[in-house]
């Protein structure tokens, strides 16, 4: 069985090259420095996130500069847009004061990643497949499941609460990926590109309940239960060590929301002419 997701490739090697140089020299000025990492700051990162989706869609629909084009696949895209954002918090920390730093971060990443949005849509309306309906609805049916999930989640365990904004962006994150793929899978005709995501929901089609619920609903049930899972892990971890659990618990979120933003980007420029 495969296990990396379909399109997953190295860039060429002059371009892995001066991205792993790069991001060495990155990481070193990060660590030397070792700005401080606050939930404001996590947050911050999520226009970040939402930019290496928004160009590794313009990527799929081939519309991007050929010299730009081997930094957005999989899994570049990845290694391109932390090493930009982390040399911009690692900058504001060094140049900003520190009530100023998050503030600068998301609003660097939040122009960036509005530009990338921007694009992606341009070339849906220029093919005339701009069809956003369904995407939204999927995103505003992810915000109600993560709220009642919330809810949920802080009556049985109560200590989650102590994750805060994190917490709840995690869990956001996961909902809003396994919503919009179910979305996709049962209402606009896609498939599933990661392996094991595949092997649930093709689980699921085969259960008698496919006539009826189709075949993501058990994807979105296990998107939900592990991000509770592991809100519910770092309930205690950030009250003792709260900077590996706020990094920790944003590399989560974006896991989550990564996938997400692609689903919704690419569903809503894929709709039939």
């Amino acid at each position: 069985m495969a296990i990396l997701p379909e399109g997953f490739a190295l860039p060429p090697l002059p371009y892995l090259a001066v991205l792993l140089a790069v991001a060495a020299l990155v990481a070193r000025e990060t660590y030397r420095r070792s700005p401080a990492v606050t939930t404001a700051r996590v947050l911050a990162f999520a226009p970040w996130m939402v930019l290496g989706s928004a160009l590794h869609v313009l990527y799929i629909v081939d519309a991007l500069p050929p010299f730009v084009r081997p930094l957005a696949g999989t899994p570049a895209v990845y290694v391109s847009v932390a090493i930009l954002a982390v040399a911009t918090w690692t900058a504001a920390d060094a140049l900003l004061t520190a009530g100023r730093v998050a503030r600068a971060l998301a609003l660097i990443g939040g122009i960036l990643a509005v530009a990338a949005v921007a694009s992606v849509l341009a070339v849906g309306a220029a093919s005339g497949t701009l069809g956003p309906t369904l995407p939204v609805a999927g995103v505003v049916a992810a915000a109600v499941v993560t709220g009642v999930v919330w809810f949920l989640l802080v009556r049985i365990v109560p200590d989650v609460r102590s994750t805060g904004a994190l917490g709840v962006f995690a869990v956001f994150a996961h909902v809003l990926d396994g919503v919009t793929t179910a979305v996709g899978i049962d209402l606009l005709g896609f498939g599933e590109r990661t392996p094991l995501s595949r092997l649930i929901i093709e689980f699921a089609a085969g259960l008698p309940t496919e006539a009826a619920l189709g075949a993501g609903w058990l994807f979105v049930l296990v998107k939900i239960a592990v991000a509770a899972l592991v809100v519910w892990l770092f309930a205690d971890l950030i009250e003792t060590d709260p900077t590996e659990s706020r990094l920790l618990l944003g590399f989560v979120a974006a896991v989550g929301l990564g996938p997400a933003t692609h689903n919704v980007l690419l569903f809503t420029i894929s709709a039939p002419a």
